[in-house]
């Protein structure tokens, strides 16, 4: 049964680039509504980022209105009836309405169409599947507006059916449990998930990975990760035990140090206990090699991490780290520290990069190489023990204490 409301406050559908949008694809019997996240983050009065658009016209008319309208027009996924609009300088994905036709996985063969209800019907989420039309009405086909007030996440018809087209959407479900939900996840839906697990591993390592990245800074991720584990999902994403402990313990640190949730930090905390784990999530999730080198920094030697490091050892490691990586390792130590989140030693400790920047090593090759020390291998070494030397001595940047580093290195290369 389908249900009709007005917005409460539709006023960001007045805004220039989206009214002229609209007014372009709303005339000659065509209509033209926001659907998407756009239309469910409105109603739940969260910011909009993209904002897709969804219309009865198809791309060709589209484009012909667009180009006509003095737009700019990308076939962004013309073969599926997607193309964007560029409106003074704000782009908006429109595209047509469709039906399936067949439906095996992503390679499902649809058709363009003009009912609205069939439309939404072949989305993934009830939420999902609200469209907003220009006037400001919120059009409900699937129940979408009782589940969004209910916080609810759950599947559009059957679950196993809406899975079975594309198994991301398991991944899918629990993002958007631990991003929107209240409560235990739909049991339905739940049950239809782990029942389909085995299907995620025909998915390709990217998607895996893109999904798994926004699913571990969401709102409610810890209560949602710890019901895939106990589905056995968490370890067959990881190849590994979830260290879910370690997880939840850096949720609390990161807000207590002022540190932004960070993906690949807490990939860290929930998968990584020395380096081999970076390597096996790097193969299985097809990390970027940046991913992997903070995972594998992470890995190295994070046991060592104590509040006993503060003062001079702290700045030492802080400099040799750089901030990302230092912040990375004291933070994982922490959660797994038996200290606890409210420990004001393990919190000076991780926010030294807030009130320490560290130096870069003032001396250069040219001034070693000023004081006799031959180029070449020779230079590189001297050069190495002068910032080891520097270092050491508190990372002074006085002329008398640099000049006395840059002659004892000198001394030692060439008497060498």
């Amino acid at each position: 049964m389908s249900a009709a409301v007005r917005l409460a406050d539709a006023g960001w559908l007045r805004a220039p680039a989206l009214s002229r949008a609209l007014s372009i694809l709303n005339s000659g019997g065509e209509e033209a509504r926001v659907v998407g996240g756009a239309a469910r983050n409105a109603l739940m009065g969260r910011p909009l980022s993209d904002i897709d658009i969804a219309t009865t016209a198809p791309p060709d008319e589209v484009m012909r209105r667009a180009t006509a309208g003095g737009l700019r027009v990308v076939p962004t996924g013309i073969d599926h009836g997607t193309v964007t609009l560029v409106v003074d300088g704000t782009p908006f994905e429109v595209t047509t309405l469709r039906q399936d036709v067949e439906t095996f996985g992503r390679k499902a063969k649809v058709a363009f169409g003009r009912d609205w209800k069939v439309d939404a019907e072949r989305r993934d989420f009830t939420m999902n599947a609200l469209s907003i039309s220009a006037d400001g009405i919120v059009h409900d086909y699937v129940d979408g507006l009782a589940d969004l007030e209910a916080r609810r996440v759950r599947f559009i018809g059957e679950p196993a059916r809406r899975i079975a087209e594309d198994y991301l959407r398991i991944l899918r479900f629990f993002r958007f449990q631990a991003s929107y939900a209240h409560g235990a996840p739909d049991p339905a839906g739940l049950h239809a998930c782990i029942v389909a697990r085995d299907g995620l591993r025909t998915l390709s390592r990217e998607r895996v990975r893109a999904e798994l990245m926004k699913l571990l800074v969401a709102p409610f991720v810890v209560p949602t990760l710890a019901v895939m584990a106990e589905a056995g999902l968490a370890s067959l994403l990881l190849g590994g035990v979830a260290l879910l402990a370690s997880f939840a313990n850096l949720i609390k640190v990161e807000e207590v140090a002022g540190a932004a949730p960070d993906a690949v930090r807490r990939l860290g905390a929930l998968g990584v206990l020395i380096e081999e784990d970076a390597g096996r999530l790097r193969e299985r999730l097809r990390l970027f090699n940046a991913e992997h080198e903070r995972l594998a920094s992470i890995a190295d030697r994070w046991w060592r991490i104590s509040p006993a490091l503060r003062g001079a050892g702290a700045r030492v490691l802080l400099y040799r780290l750089g901030p990302e990586r230092y912040l990375d390792r004291v933070l994982i130590a922490w959660t797994r520290a038996p200290q606890g989140a409210a420990d004001p030693a393990w919190r000076e400790l991780a926010t030294l990069p807030a009130h320490w920047v560290a130096p870069r090593f003032p001396l250069k090759s040219a001034d070693l190489a000023a004081r006799g020390v031959p180029r070449g291998p020779a230079l590189g070494i001297a050069m190495r023990a002068a910032e080891e030397a520097w270092i050491a001595a508190g990372f002074p940047l006085d002329d008398v204490a640099l000049n006395r580093l840059a002659n004892d290195a000198a001394r030692r290369a060439t008497v060498l």
